[in-house]
């Protein structure tokens, strides 16, 4: 551990552990950075820091005139403090990193300073929450708890501790993705016509219009073959004129509404490819790869898709190897999983496997 305490002496009160000797106590503090020092020159350890300790042979814990095990000490601990045991197995994992960590309150669990420095000599590097991979996750305060991480200047990570106690790290952020395709509106729409559930572009000029300004739809061999969000959207922009059954031009809204019966999470979809494609984005089904769209910063036939994206509503709630199962995924394929939060608001959330 890199540590050249004795084992001190610590008296258990409620759900802390003070160490009463001022030597011992300023020693545990200087040589560990373990606890948080009291006037009169005692010492406060959170039940995470105390258990760590005297797993490690460096603390005896006294309840009452009854000296504790680690067991008696951990068992404890975990009756009085909700998901104690995952919090402390990140906690440890941590410091046998060379990390100093420091027990958190409120949204996040732990503070984790750079290694090698203290808390009186630098800021925390991450802000951690500690979590079990069975928990449920919520969207909303995924962003909510980035958010405040990077009000103090933090990185946000996940502790995943796993049903045989084994971590996976997860570095959370906001991400603002910019393209470099901006298309131009056309003054003369070109004609399409509803086949089945997409759109087809018999007019080879027209089509290859569409494709040369913004890399729209897929060429079948002179036919643009547009799917049913691209249609609505190219509507929207003026682009585009859709015939349906009997000849009859439809509009936007009868094309959404032909979408939500047809498909689903139509609405969800559309709303995020129209944000992406106002961000200079091109956007492509994403379905080989499980997710919504496959995203390009420029040109799909000179670059390769940087971005998966997924769209969810704002009350999303998903588990950990869902999460887990998409991560390990875009790495696969060397891409960036982005979550596209779609409210009132559109926010992208990207998650990344990491190594501390």
């Amino acid at each position: 551990m890199g540590y050249n305490l004795k084992s001190m002496p610590g008296v258990l009160r409620d759900i802390s552990v003070f160490i009463d000797d001022v030597r011992e106590a300023s020693q545990t503090f200087s040589k560990g950075n373990f606890g948080y020092p009291l006037s009169g020159g005692g010492l406060e350890l959170d039940l995470v820091e105390a258990a760590f300790l005297l797993q490690c042979d460096r603390l005896v814990v006294m309840q009452g005139k009854k000296k504790m095990s680690f067991n008696s000490l951990f068992d404890y601990a975990s009756r009085k403090v909700e998901d104690f045991s995952i919090k402390y197995l990140v906690f440890k994992d941590l410091r046998e990193r060379g990390f100093i960590v420091k027990p958190e309150s409120g949204s996040f669990d732990l503070r984790v300073y750079p290694r090698g420095l203290s808390p009186s000599k630098s800021a925390p590097l991450y802000m951690v929450c500690a979590v079990s991979e069975r928990a449920a996750l919520n969207i909303t305060d995924f962003m909510d708890e980035i958010a405040q991480s990077e009000d103090r200047g933090k990185q946000l990570l996940y502790g995943v501790v796993d049903e045989e106690g084994d971590l996976t790290y997860y570095k959370m952020a906001i991400l603002d993705p910019e393209g470099k395709v901006s298309p131009t509106a056309r003054v003369e729409p070109v004609k399409g016509n509803l086949v089945g559930d997409r759109i087809f572009v018999f007019d080879a000029e027209g089509g290859q219009a569409l494709r040369d300004e913004a890399f729209y739809g897929k060429d079948m061999q002179g036919v643009l073959q547009l799917s049913l969000i691209e249609g609505c959207h190219l509507i929207g922009t003026g682009e585009l004129k859709v015939s349906g059954k009997g000849g009859k031009e439809m509009s936007r809204e009868e094309l959404v509404s032909f979408g939500k019966k047809t498909q689903d999470e139509f609405l969800l979809r559309l709303r995020a490819y129209e944000d992406l494609r106002g961000r200079g984005l091109v956007v492509k089904t994403g379905f080989k790869y499980g997710t919504h769209f496959r995203v390009y910063e420029a040109s799909p036939d000179e670059c390769h898709a940087r971005y998966l994206v997924h769209a969810v509503p704002a009350s999303t709630v998903a588990m950990w190897p869902d999460i887990s199962r998409t991560v390990r995924l875009s790495g696969g394929v060397k891409k960036q999983i982005l979550f596209c939060r779609v409210s009132d608001e559109i926010e992208y959330l990207e998650f990344k496997w990491f190594r501390p």
